[in-house]
């Protein structure tokens, strides 16, 4: 795992041993979790309470509970053996970007694709991660995987219910 640091002017020492530590235990997180639950137990403390996870093809998750449900349990259900390899990484004044490759099968089909996560920490643990990745391999992947469209479309409904409800609110 290669590692660039640029702190910029306000940058502390102190952060950049948060960036180093909160970067050690992501590789870890992802490296081999053990199913969605251990995986959601390792991030919990590493997350802020308030948390705002943005990501393309699905709403933006708020809060440990949403990272638990929206994000961590669909993901594990859509593809149970997923894994993430740190490829490099940088931090600049409070962010961090993470360049990462996925891992996995679907439906028994092997599957890769790479994402790059920009996360904005305070005290040491994350209040924003926005993931940057291509959707296109992993939809196609899924479009040609029968096996996989039940688990894709409960997905796909429970995010569509999630979206009525917030606009319902607003």
């Amino acid at each position: 795992m290669a590692t660039t640091t640029t702190p910029a002017p306000q940058a502390t020492e102190d952060f950049q041993a948060q960036a180093e530590r909160w970067v050690a235990d992501f590789t870890e997180g992802w490296r081999a979790p053990r199913g969605a639950q251990a995986f959601a137990d390792h991030f919990r403390g590493r997350l802020s309470p308030d948390v705002r996870l943005i990501q393309p093809q699905l709403p933006t998750v708020v809060g440990r509970r949403g990272f638990e449900e929206r994000f961590v349990r669909p993901l594990f259900e859509l593809i149970p053996d997923i894994r993430g390899e740190v490829e490099r990484w940088a931090a600049r004044g409070d962010t961090l970007y993470i360049e990462l490759t996925m891992h996995g099968t679907l439906a028994g089909r092997p599957l890769r694709w790479r994402v790059c996560d920009r996360v904005t920490l305070r005290d040491g643990v994350a209040i924003e991660r926005e993931s940057y990745f291509d959707p296109g391999p992993l939809i196609a992947a899924i479009a040609r995987t029968p096996r996989a469209w039940p688990k894709f479309l409960r997905l796909q409904a429970s995010t569509l219910g999630t979206r009525i409800a917030e606009r319902r609110k607003s």
